[in-house]
């Protein structure tokens, strides 16, 4: 796979809040069903009171060869050495199977610009001077980015990138940014729900967040959409684009255009799912559809 030789995340993998709403016992059964199932990788976000590297170090301590991704570790939520270091101890313990993704958040430094933050806080992580073991694989590192200044760094100073919410004409943008060999790792929502009115009534409810702070707002812009597909909880053409919607084979279909459009890797975030409950009903039929088969399976 290009830009991280070495870990092989397939070519589909698993994004969920899921685990935020679960007991330690729930997640992992969950975790060690969808490496059962055959998905190569799982993403987990830091956001609802989960910290990213133990929560990282758990998934992948209840597995025996799934490929645990943070999909963001926020670079405000821990001093850029203590990052490097849990990461470092997890590349030892679990070479080849953890990538540290690195976003802009976690408590706001006013006046700082997200491109000097993620810059600055890289390099304060390559002044590490470790005392610690050296890991017996590579410590993997990408970055969230969006806009073209952000995918330069994650070209210039990482694996490559990971794309949230994002259509296949950015994809397409995304790789010509990075290049032909850093890794591009895209994360897409899909919902399994045929009816056109209740679909983009649930997509635009999953929506909303993204439709009202000020990046999402830039990226949905420099794509080129209207401010009148914007407001007013998103246009169709703005919804169907960002959240797949339909049966099983229009959702796999509309995924493998983030292929063709030069991902490396996509990454499923199944909604329409209430919290407490588990997606493993959807992620399931996905692995059918996605997955290669496997022998005696």
């Amino acid at each position: 796979m290009s830009g991280m030789p070495g870990i092989d995340l397939g070519t589909f993998g698993i994004y969920t809040f899921d685990f935020e709403h679960q007991p330690a016992a729930l997640v992992r059964e969950s975790v060690q069903e969808l490496e059962e199932l055959g998905w190569p990788a799982v993403w987990v976000p830091e956001l609802l009171g989960r910290e990213a590297l133990t929560h990282a170090g758990y998934l992948l301590a209840s597995t025996r060869g799934l490929r645990v991704v943070n999909g963001v570790a926020r670079i405000w939520s821990r001093g850029a050495r203590w990052t490097y270091g849990a990461a470092a101890l997890l590349a030892d313990a679990y070479p080849d199977r953890h990538v540290l993704g690195l976003g802009f958040g976690g408590q706001p430094q006013p006046g700082t610009k997200p491109l000097a933050a993620m810059a600055g806080y890289l390099d304060e992580m390559d002044a590490v001077d470790p005392v610690n073991p050296a890991p017996r694989a590579p410590m993997r590192r990408i970055l969230a980015a969006y806009g073209p200044k952000m995918l330069e760094l994650a070209r210039d100073r990482a694996a490559g990138a990971q794309t949230y919410h994002v259509n296949v004409a950015h994809t397409e943008q995304a790789r010509r940014i990075l290049g032909p060999e850093p890794f591009l790792a895209v994360e897409h929502p899909v919902l399994f729900e045929s009816d056109p009115a209740k679909a983009r009534a649930v997509a635009r409810e999953h929506l909303h967040r993204y439709l009202s702070t000020p990046y999402n707002l830039a990226k949905f812009r420099r794509l080129g959409y209207s401010e009148e597909e914007i407001s007013g909880g998103g246009g169709d053409r703005l919804v169907d684009d960002f959240v797949f919607w339909g049966d099983l084979d229009t959702i796999a279909r509309k995924l493998h255009g983030h292929l063709d459009a030069g991902a490396d890797h996509v990454t499923v975030q199944v909604i329409g799912v209430r919290p407490g409950e588990s997606a493993m009903p959807y992620w399931r039929r996905l692995a059918g559809a996605l997955l290669p088969r496997r022998a005696g399976g």
